[in-house]
């Protein structure tokens, strides 16, 4: 495997790997900062309160999204699968 087959196929996975983890990602960060102002604006400082609510978008998001990325990341791994021979050889 030549140097540039090795840098392409890191991409890929790395690019996969953002694919993945980015909409439960963006869903708890958007989460965070809106609970994040709402405690600022009442004062209110209880760190449970935001850990819940990012559990439970998070926990939505992943069902929401489960199956598109379940069956992206089996795509991936069997796309490259089928390239293995072709960069071994």
């Amino acid at each position: 495997m030549s140097p540039e087959t090795a840098v392409t196929e890191i991409g890929r996975g790395l690019q996969m790997a953002l694919m993945l983890a980015a909409p439960p990602l963006l869903a708890v960060l958007v989460i965070g900062v809106v609970v994040g102002i709402i405690q600022a604006a009442t004062q209110v400082n209880e760190q449970t309160i935001g850990f819940v609510a990012k559990a439970i978008a998070l926990a939505a998001v992943l069902a929401l999204t489960g199956h598109f990325l379940l069956g992206r990341m089996v795509a991936f791994t069997t796309e490259l699968f089928h390239r293995i021979p072709h960069l071994i050889g």
